[in-house]
């Protein structure tokens, strides 16, 4: 009886802001100008420097890349929608969005497992490390994280596109697949079973990898001398610090999309499910920026 052929969805986690709304639009803005540049710049530091044409900083590229993929995904519609008086948007693009939160989160875990698993070689096994991570594997390890996780991605549009729906009302800011899930007339038993998997290819499986490579690289540094123990924590402080910023984002967006949340005030679900999107992109390139001494000192360089 409520079968409805939708073309447009509502955001309904908007609410009115009065003259406050260009203020927001300045500094959502200036955060988007921000991301763009802090991630741009180390790029351009790596291309430009030799001397950082290395496995680890080619990976970083490759996650800086992802960032400002990911930011593109929100930001541009989050600007155009503070300013709109009609929170709506269209049903296709809605599911392109869909692609790009999506891809961006499964490029960011598979992301950080293969440089976690590149950190594991150069400490645990340093002679062997220039002969087990060429450029030919690097090159190999980044384009199945691009390739896969769009292939993942494309098949979860058809199983959405198809459902019938029985509301257009999305209590968010932007389009999540389980939130359209949510509003379907019929069994989505297979939507939840691919989800599942999804989960599991994107979430899980790269955090046990990362998981084994740092009992590993602990073990070497318990055993190990100071040099290696130096070693290892100049390198993966800033990406556990990346992996612990990105999953403590993404775990509330899971949390928010499968659970009802309407206890917490509204600016806090806001915040919580943009955290993913934003804080990654901008705490990423400040990070290993401060971190890594020889990106501090390119970039430092090429601003100068």
């Amino acid at each position: 009886m409520n079968l409805t052929q939708v073309s447009y969805f509502t955001l309904g986690a908007y609410f009115d802001t009065g003259l406050f709304k260009y203020l927001y639009f300045l500094i959502v803005l200036i955060l988007y100008i921000f991301i763009i540049f802090a991630n741009v710049l180390p790029i351009v530091a790596i291309y430009k420097n030799r001397s950082l044409h290395e496995p680890m900083y080619i990976f970083l590229c490759s996650l800086f890349m992802n960032e400002l993929y990911g930011s593109t995904g929100l930001f541009p519609f989050l600007l155009i929608q503070i300013l709109s008086d009609i929170h709506i948007i269209s049903t296709s693009f809605c599911f392109l969005q869909i692609f790009f939160v999506y891809s961006y989160g499964s490029v960011e875990y598979l992301n950080l497992a293969v440089m976690s698993y590149d950190r594991y070689l150069a400490i645990c096994c340093p002679l062997q490390y220039n002969t087990r991570m060429t450029v030919q594997k690097v090159a190999m390890f980044i384009a199945v994280i691009w390739s896969v996780v769009f292939l993942v991605n494309f098949v979860t549009l058809p199983l959405i596109v198809r459902l019938q729906l029985c509301g257009n009302v999305i209590h968010k800011v932007y389009c999540d697949n389980h939130s359209i899930v949510k509003l379907s007339c019929f069994d989505t038993t297979l939507n939840n079973i691919y989800g599942l998997f999804v989960s599991a290819f994107s979430v899980f499986g790269p955090l046990i990898l990362i998981l084994y490579t740092y009992i590993k690289i602990l073990k070497v540094c318990f055993s190990g001398s100071k040099q290696t123990r130096q070693k290892a924590v100049s390198t993966c402080t800033p990406h556990l610090a990346s992996l612990l910023n990105f999953s403590f984002g993404a775990c509330f967006e899971i949390l928010q999309s499968r659970f009802d949340m309407s206890s917490l005030p509204n600016m806090l679900r806001i915040f919580l499910s943009l955290y993913f999107l934003t804080c990654p992109p901008l705490f990423n390139p400040v990070m290993y920026g401060l971190n890594l001494s020889k990106i501090r000192i390119t970039c430092k360089n090429l601003i100068s």
